[in-house]
């Protein structure tokens, strides 16, 4: 996406990383031509940044001698919690973003001061951040403009492909982007079904942002919405069970965004969609607590494949590691 902002930004890297560099190296660099890498070096200048150009044939542009911009002023809280987060892009389904998070610690190693950038190398030395199994890569585009979208309150069309398989193209008016689960949602109304929905953002592409505009609601809650109709949408599995667990405790231990709870015979009935079932009945089993299924029979059969691994495993042979 065309951003001239950033553009002059990476000038200004490049002059930092240089002695100096020349226009047509920066015009190739870009993939600009030579008047618009002479806008950027204006605009440079217009920020009182001192850029100084040679003339004629092979001229070049550097920065005065001795100038380089002041250091951040982070805490080193502050710095770590930034290489943290950077880090962490992984988890919630943006790896797309690797090359823009190493681009971007690059940036605060060359600019944080020395007392600072052990918090940085600390993350990067001891801390391992791996996505669980239910985290669902998103395309870091459609995210990007989706959000430009809301931002700018711009209507976008988009492919979407449903639980069944079905695809259709849609046009929506943005409300909200929301992570949860291992997942991105979009949360807007839908001008094709004439009503609001939530669409995985996964499962949607060529996403486009339009010219119309248009108004999100005042005080658009995300988070209320989705909880008071997330638990049943777009899974695979629709899944009933009751656990031997007083509601205070499994408000604590499930999502209420992705389940339905409420207090029976003296425990908790759940109710949620899910597309994968072993990593639901897992978490059920974990609790420790008596668990009746009522539906699909899919979770019963799931259980019994869970007992029978968990017998084999109980059962191998003991075979003793050598000990140096």
């Amino acid at each position: 996406m065309y951003d001239p902002v950033m553009r002059v930004l990476t000038v200004l890297e490049i002059l930092q990383a240089r002695d100096s560099v020349s226009g047509a190296e920066l015009a190739e660099r870009l993939e600009v031509d030579l008047r618009t890498v002479q806008r950027y070096i204006v605009r440079l200048k217009d920020l009182k940044i001192p850029v100084e150009a040679s003339r004629g044939v092979g001229g070049a542009y550097r920065l005065k001698p001795g100038y380089r911009l002041p250091p951040l002023l982070l805490t080193n809280e502050e710095a770590f919690a930034l290489s943290l987060g950077l880090r962490a892009l992984r988890q919630i389904g943006l790896s797309a973003f690797a090359p823009a998070t190493e681009s971007a610690l690059e940036k605060l190693r060359r600019v944080l001061p020395d007392a600072l950038l052990e918090s940085v190398r600390t993350v990067e030395d001891v801390v391992a951040i791996e996505p669980g199994p239910w985290v669902v890569s998103t395309s870091v585009e459609s995210l990007i403009r989706a959000a430009t979208a809301i931002r700018t309150s711009k209507r976008i069309r988009f492919g979407y492909e449903a639980i069944d398989g079905a695809a259709t193209r849609r046009q929506i008016e943005p409300y909200a982007l929301m992570h949860t689960d291992g997942r991105w949602y979009l949360i807007g109304y839908c001008l094709t079904r004439k009503a609001m929905r939530t669409f995985r953002l996964d499962r949607v592409a060529d996403l486009a942002v339009g010219t119309v505009g248009f108004r999100r609601p005042p005080g658009f809650d995300a988070r209320k919405y989705l909880e008071e109709r997330m638990p049943f949408i777009q899974s695979d599995y629709q899944i009933d069970v009751w656990i031997d667990m007083p509601i205070e405790m499994a408000e604590r231990s499930f999502g209420p965004i992705r389940v339905s709870m409420e207090t029976q015979d003296g425990g908790t009935r759940l109710r949620c969609g899910r597309d994968r079932l072993e990593m639901f009945a897992a978490m059920l089993l974990s609790m420790g607590r008596r668990v009746v299924v009522h539906s699909p029979p899919d979770l019963r059969e799931t259980f019994r494949e869970l007992a029978r691994r968990a017998m084999a495993a109980a059962d191998a042979p003991f075979a003793a590691a050598e000990m140096e």
